[in-house]
């Protein structure tokens, strides 16, 4: 560009030749003026000063500094980050005292930061702790229940929920009060729709695993196992494994609770299948491409005496002896994997405990851990 203005051409058909703006042709002629090209800065470079005028004060930032290095050996309270930074500098009434967020950046540029960031590791797969769920040759839907909401004068309701690991397909059944019976009534209604998935996960509630009677085995339960679907019960006040079912709730809440005012449960009831009805239509194709489910027996008869067959599985973390409590049974598990995760596997044909260890960051490694000798109930079932 600035050969062309040289040999005299206007810095307006210059501009149109390179397709910038004129202001870019003046900036780089303006830039090397009459001197010999090959001594020119060419650099390119902001326009403005180097530095920003609103920056602080080199004589402030190291006044902050030193007041660290200071509070850090000296300070009675130990403390020495940027709040601490703030109030001695207020008690020295110095005249311009940053505020915390400028503290704050003034460390970060001395390299005054002790704090580590967060490490964030890359999420496990989609049911990491089962081998064919994460390899996505089963499906697992999980249920969970939305309790305590009230219509106007104090009448409760109450919201079954579930959804599909995989497949995404949502259910939501509000009633007054959810309990055993209705819990299996809408399950065997919802699987008879769309077919029976590998495993069913729930949480510890009474409802789902029965009353707290040690060895006991509660009609949801039973139920799985007629179906030949294997139940899973998440680990108490652990993050992660509910993830899929809490975000359902909080989906249906938005879409069907907060926005409406009901009169009374028939009105929930009939937002709530608009709702279920469009999440479906919503993620067809994931339904579609998700694990085949196997049909619902024909000729399924709910006895609730038959002897119990098949695997319960419960997600647990061991104790700091490392032990893991299962069916209100303590085991021990492995003196080497304390305050960490296991599968056990409640096998009742076998009559056996099996715990494999569990690792996120390492999900495709289960590794069987002890395996102890288990009676299974022969009691009749209480109703």
């Amino acid at each position: 560009m600035v050969v062309e203005f040289r040999r005299g051409r206007s810095m307006r058909s210059i501009a149109k030749t390179f397709r910038v703006s004129l202001d870019t042709v003046q900036r780089w002629v303006t830039r090397a003026a009459d001197g010999p090209l090959d001594e020119v800065d060419w650099a390119d470079r902001p326009s403005g000063d180097r530095t920003s005028s609103r920056r602080t004060k080199r004589s402030v930032e190291q006044r902050v500094l030193t007041i660290r290095r200071a509070l850090k050996t000296k300070s009675d309270l130990g403390e020495y980050g940027a709040a601490a930074i703030r109030r001695e500098l207020l008690a020295r009434n110095q005249r311009a005292v940053p505020s915390l967020r400028t503290i704050g950046r003034i460390l970060e540029r001395g390299g005054a930061l002790d704090g580590r960031r967060r490490m964030r590791h890359k999420a496990p797969p989609r049911g990491w702790f089962l081998s064919d769920v994460r390899e996505q040759r089963a499906e697992l839907d999980s249920f969970d229940m939305i309790e305590d909401l009230a219509l106007r004068g104090g009448r409760p309701v109450n919201v079954l929920t579930g959804i599909s690991l995989h497949g995404a397909l949502g259910a939501a059944w509000p009633d007054a009060e959810i309990t055993a019976k209705s819990t299996v009534e809408s399950l065997i209604e919802h699987w008879r729709a769309f077919g029976l998935p590998a495993y069913a996960k729930f949480d510890n509630d009474t409802i789902f695993l029965g009353n707290r009677r040690p060895n006991s085995f509660g009609r949801v339960i039973r139920l799985c196992l007629m179906l030949k679907v294997t139940p899973i019960f998440a680990p108490p006040l652990s993050r992660g494994f509910q993830a899929d079912i809490e975000a359902f709730n909080r989906r249906w809440q938005e879409a069907v609770w907060q926005r409406f005012t009901f009169r009374n449960r028939d009105e929930v009831v009939t937002q709530s299948q608009r709702f279920i009805a469009a999440h479906r239509d919503r993620h067809a194709v994931r339904i579609e491409d998700a694990p085949k489910r196997r049909l619902f027996p024909a000729s399924s008869q709910f006895d609730l005496q038959r002897p119990l067959r098949g695997v319960v599985i419960f997600i647990r973390v061991t104790s700091l002896s490392g032990r893991a409590t299962v069916l209100d049974q303590t085991f021990d598990v492995s003196p080497t994997w304390c305050g960490r995760l296991v599968r056990a596997e409640v096998d009742l044909t076998a009559q056996e405990i099996r715990f494999y260890a569990l690792r996120r960051k390492d999900p495709d490694n289960h590794v069987l851990l002890a395996t102890h000798p288990y009676k299974r109930p022969t009691k009749p079932f209480w109703e």
